[in-house]
């Protein structure tokens, strides 16, 4: 049960509780490329523990809200604040740079197509980043790595290199390696869109086991499956803003929103008489 659970659980049960404070902040955050205005003044809290799934159609702006979260992108205006680190986004000096790297060391980050380094084997890909940017000892980044592999089930094939082995090990190798920096945020960027059909439970599997040991998560996915089971919430997101932030149950059964009904038509299952599940009260939610 994660943070927020027990608080509701507490709640519900006549308790007064002190709502938990919120892990990842984020407040009016832009991102323009020229013209282009791909996010529109976006706003979110999550809480430790929580899992927070994001869909949306293509070039709604989802992956770039990851990416302007741990910088990958530099975002326009807003504020991003992580475990305590606040950056105030389109300033400049040494204080933001400062904060912006805190942000960055305390987010791990899975993308769509793996980019794990090819002349490194398994292990070595999960040990450069401590090593590298933290300055962590060998031995002790390989004991890490070692237990990660496992966890991930890939203790048999750490000295393979990404060549060697297949799509979604590659992934599951991405989330070692994501974790062996010690994270306080797991962000993934569709970790199973590039992966065969029978390749995605693999990874789906591990991204549940780490959603159980109380991870703190947003995830850019199509996998509605995932999302009813595992989600706390469930963000649809269009033309650069949240137009729906529920629980998935109450946003697959019940849109709010005309523009989120047609997606979510094009995305859940259709029944024999042509209605989509999301019509008929999702008495057809995939399985």
């Amino acid at each position: 049960m994660t943070e927020i659970d027990e608080v509701e659980a507490m709640s519900d049960a006549g308790t007064t509780v002190t709502p938990p404070t919120a892990l990842v902040k984020v407040t009016d955050l832009r991102k323009s490329f020229g013209r282009n205005h791909v996010l529109r003044g976006v706003s979110i809290e999550v809480q430790k523990g929580e899992v927070v799934v994001l869909i949306g159609p293509s070039g709604s702006g989802k992956s770039t809200f990851l990416r302007c979260i741990n910088f990958l992108e530099e975002p326009t205006s807003g504020v991003i604040s992580i475990g305590g680190s606040v950056a105030h986004c389109g300033t400049h000096g040494k204080a933001y740079r400062s904060a912006e790297r805190e942000i960055r060391l305390k987010c791990g980050m899975v993308f769509q197509d793996f980019n794990l380094w090819p002349h490194k084997s398994v292990i070595e890909n999960v040990i450069e980043g401590p090593v590298v940017v933290k300055g962590e000892k060998s031995q002790s980044a390989v004991l890490r790595a070692e237990a990660l592999l496992e966890k991930v089930g890939l203790s048999d094939h750490k000295d393979f290199f990404p060549g060697q082995i297949s799509g979604g090990q590659k992934q599951r190798v991405a989330i070692a390696r994501a974790l062996a920096m010690q994270p306080e945020l797991m962000l993934f960027d569709e970790p199973t869109s590039a992966l065969d059909p029978e390749l995605i439970g693999d990874v789906l599997s591990v991204m549940k086991d780490l959603a159980t040991e109380g991870m703190t998560m947003i995830v850019v996915t199509h996998e509605m499956g995932f999302a009813r089971d595992v989600a706390n919430r469930a963000i649809f997101m269009d033309e650069g803003v949240f137009l729906e932030d529920e629980k998935p149950g109450e946003l697959f059964l019940h849109p709010k929103h005309e523009r989120t009904r047609r997606f979510l038509r094009h995305i859940l299952p259709e029944r024999d008489d042509g209605r989509m599940a999301s019509e008929t009260g999702g008495a057809d939610l995939p399985e």
